[in-house]
């Protein structure tokens, strides 16, 4: 009998997967189940270019619609995965079907963190994670004048970017002490705010919410933010961006180790040897940096999908990568290589004022991590110097003029 593999989700994960398992000769069938009823597409220009408008649908798609019947997988979108029986090797779909499984894939990504604060029920409230929902709020930005937005990370940044630059009056609303404070240094946050208010985004940190209000006439429409300092914040229009949660309700109601994310070993498999997931909803151990990590990137989905496909027939493959991200805003391209984590030292090697500058994140003179403003050079060299845990001259490191690799202490 030929071995059926069976996908959950239908993202950059699973097209990956699925595609790196034909091209290593898996010739049995390929079932992907998505719950969206979109072909696969690409996540990352949501929040940019697809929201203004300016990238149109057909190309958000990740393959040409051709692909899955070329490649014969079986694709079922608008269908959910609702159970899991690990030991029949069995998933139950929503539409009364089931599969049988040889080995099973989770890509179920994340999904937002929701707000429960008085008035999130109001319409005019909205989350970004799918296609689905930017069209929801293009829909609302032609009439709209004033939008707050929840959040000052990636997501919440880069709809404000976006939505200033089509014009409209837009106040970022952020608990803690500055933008993206989870991800970069203080010297960051600063200069990104700098750049918001410089396009006139109005930043507010240290900011709680207390929940939305409505009017009178518009009792089922949100018309203001409100806080607990007191301040109000007229709104048609909020894009709550505080963060996601991986998706871990199948894993964990068929008895799957769960922490942050399915707990998967370093061959992205989980506590059933049947059983991979990659991605988002991956809780993995990093052994570049000795703890385990959950990543949100489409870097790390698409090399996990890969190591995924190739342990799923039999391999041995480790997943030992180095990550990165990036984000735009405005005409600032951010790429970060590595992690952060604990740092004692942040230099910076070039001039902000500038506008193309890299902040380097020390262990000591161990290069962990780094944030490369509009400087790609140094983000190449340094995805490699970072993984292979160079030490380097800070005062030449310092120097901008300086070629990464020539920084380095031999």
């Amino acid at each position: 009998m030929t071995d059926t593999f069976a996908i959950v989700g239908a993202g950059q994960v699973a097209v990956q997967a699925a595609e790196t398992l034909r091209k290593l000769g898996h010739s049995g069938p390929i079932v992907m189940v998505g719950d969206e009823p979109s072909s696969p597409y690409q996540r990352p220009p949501l929040s940019k270019k697809y929201l203004s408008g300016e990238l149109p649908a057909e190309r958000l798609a990740l393959k040409p619609a051709t692909f899955f019947e070329t490649h014969q997988i079986d694709l079922r979108l608008g269908v959910r995965a609702t159970g899991l029986d690990l030991a029949a090797h069995q998933l139950e779909l929503s539409d009364g079907q089931s599969v049988v499984y040889s080995k099973l894939l989770l890509a179920t990504g994340s999904t937002p963190r929701r707000l429960t604060v008085p008035g999130h029920h109001l319409q005019g409230i909205h989350y970004l994670r799918t296609r689905a929902d930017v069209e929801a709020i293009r829909k609302e930005m032609g009439t709209a004048r004033h939008v707050v937005i929840i959040g000052a990370g990636y997501i919440g940044l880069e709809v404000a970017a976006t939505c200033r630059t089509l014009g409209l009056s837009v106040d970022v609303l952020e608990m803690s002490d500055r933008v993206m404070n989870r991800v970069v240094a203080p010297e960051i946050s600063a200069f990104y705010t700098e750049e918001h208010q410089r396009a006139g985004v109005r930043i507010h940190t240290r900011t709680l919410l207390s929940g939305f209000a409505a009017t009178p006439d518009q009792p089922d429409r949100v018309a203001q933010v409100l806080t607990l300092d007191g301040p109000q914040f007229p709104a048609d229009l909020v894009v709550v961006g505080v963060g996601v949660v991986p998706e871990v309700d199948l894993a964990l109601s068929a008895g799957l180790t769960c922490e942050n994310g399915i707990a998967v070993d370093e061959q992205t498999r989980t506590s059933d040897p049947d059983v991979h997931a990659a991605g988002d909803c991956a809780n993995h151990p990093s052994l570049r940096y000795g703890r385990r990590v959950r990543l949100e990137s489409v870097d790390n989905a698409f090399e996990q999908a890969k190591i995924a496909a190739e342990n799923m027939l039999g391999g041995r493959a480790i997943h030992d990568r180095v990550p990165w991200f990036w984000s735009d805003q405005y005409d600032l391209k951010l790429l970060i290589t590595g992690l952060n984590f604990d740092y004692d030292r942040a230099l910076l090697r070039g001039i902000m004022n500038e506008r193309s500058f890299s902040c380097c994140y020390l262990r000591g003179t161990e290069l962990l991590a780094m944030d490369c403003v509009n400087r790609a050079k140094d983000y190449m060299a340094a995805k490699k110097l970072i993984a292979e845990r160079a030490h380097f001259d800070l005062d030449r490191l310092a120097d901008p003029t300086v070629p990464l690799a020539d920084a380095v202490v031999r």
